[in-house]
């Protein structure tokens, strides 16, 4: 894989990469989208190229450093390291470099407006109803306004990479971009989760993800509540941390199930694999992903999901063999009952979520990537050619 990505730059020119992106991996509130930069930036590292990351700063960690083969550097704060990182590239501050790839998550650099680099950006997915969930009444139609109508016109012209076809399929119908300038590129599953080890004695669901409003985490514990009717020894476990904590908190409390709901806030590796080993199903409620990587990762430990049916799920979950999509939370509700109540069932969509999840790799995301990237230097490079 290294020896292919190390021709694919070299034969376009891409010595040097530079990447922006709103976030660091080292963030707490990082989540998929930190770790799919990570991971890919990490392969191409390791194959040579000289990698550059610039994000925002990482509480507790120094403004500049090296993660696995890559330079990252950390300054600013969340609004602030947009015009930021803007000028350090226009004026050159972070060095020279041969293509740039931008992550547009949600708030967008804009980057076709001021770099004449070989670009690629990568959209996760289309916020829609989630900025009057993360923002106030005042900024929401902010966001709406530059995700819909300003930012679209400045990346016509723009390649795109998105996750999944239920996210390609929003990207052109709701903010009109060409489906020719789109590439679709799954993310990828470590090698560490796999199917060992036996399940929990009894029902357990697990849900992974920020604790924000988006994921809907107190409609999903409203709905396992309700799941525990007919399971009386159900238990959940929702991993993860974020501003609604203090809220769900409240919730368990109100009703009456701590000694069967547990937030366990941040993990180690080793116990979310354990977690997504154990549990019947993983869950989510969510309202917007760009794909569902715990979804996956739980499918490479043998656990089927079920989860509510929007863009990125539909691609994660392959309905009906390694998992379930709902349409509604009654819906939600019923499919965890019945996976939670046939033990044929989980077994076959177990089996089904192991195949799915043994077709997605970050070596084939990290080529994914890079490929778009490379063919837009290569464009450049025999368009100068013949004006030469």
């Amino acid at each position: 894989m290294n020896d292919e990505l190390a021709e694919m730059a070299r034969a376009a020119g891409l010595r040097r990469i530079h990447v922006l992106a709103w976030r660091d991996l080292a963030d707490v509130e990082a989540g998929g989208s930190e770790v799919h930069a990570a991971e890919v930036l990490r392969r191409w590292a390791d194959a040579g190229i000289d990698v550059t990351m610039r994000t925002s700063y990482a509480q507790g960690h120094p403004p500049e450093g090296v993660r696995d083969g890559y330079r990252v550097i950390r300054k600013h704060g969340r609004f602030m390291v947009f015009p930021t990182s803007v000028i350090s590239e226009v004026l050159g501050r972070t060095g020279p470099s041969d293509g740039l790839v931008e992550y547009w998550n949600g708030t967008p650099y804009l980057s076709p407006l001021w770099s004449r680099r070989p670009h690629v950006t990568v959209v996760h997915h289309v916020h829609k109803d989630m900025w009057r969930l993360v923002l106030d009444e005042k900024l929401a139609p902010w966001g709406e306004l530059v995700e819909r109508r300003l930012a679209p016109p400045v990346y016509r012209r723009t390649r795109l990479v998105t996750l999944s076809e239920s996210s390609r399929r929003e990207l052109v119908d709701y903010l009109h971009f060409s489906p020719e300038r789109i590439t679709v590129v799954p993310p990828g599953i470590d090698s560490r989760f796999t199917a060992k080890g036996a399940k929990s004695p009894t029902p357990l669901v697990v849900s992974v993800g920020r604790l924000m409003a988006p994921k809907r985490f107190d409609e999903l514990i409203r709905v396992v509540a309700e799941v525990r009717e007919q399971h009386p020894s159900l238990q959940l476990v929702i991993v993860g941390d974020g501003y609604e904590r203090l809220a769900l908190e409240q919730q368990i409390s109100d009703l009456d199930a701590v000694d069967w709901i547990r937030l366990a806030g941040h993990v180690s590796d080793e116990e979310l694999i354990t977690l997504y080993r154990q549990a019947w199903l993983i869950a989510s409620a969510s309202i917007a992903e760009g794909w569902g990587m715990t979804l996956t990762e739980a499918a490479a430990c043998g656990t089927p999901s079920v989860a509510t049916r929007i863009s990125g799920h539909l691609d994660s979950v392959v309905d009906g063999r390694s998992g379930m999509l709902a349409d509604s939370s009654r819906d939600l509700a019923e499919k965890m009952s019945a996976v939670i109540g046939d033990e044929d069932l989980r077994l076959r969509l177990s089996e089904g979520a192991r195949k799915h999840a043994a077709s997605l790799t970050w070596d084939a995301t990290a080529i994914g990537v890079l490929t778009p990237l490379a063919a837009e230097a290569m464009r450049r490079h025999l368009r100068s050619g013949e004006r030469s």
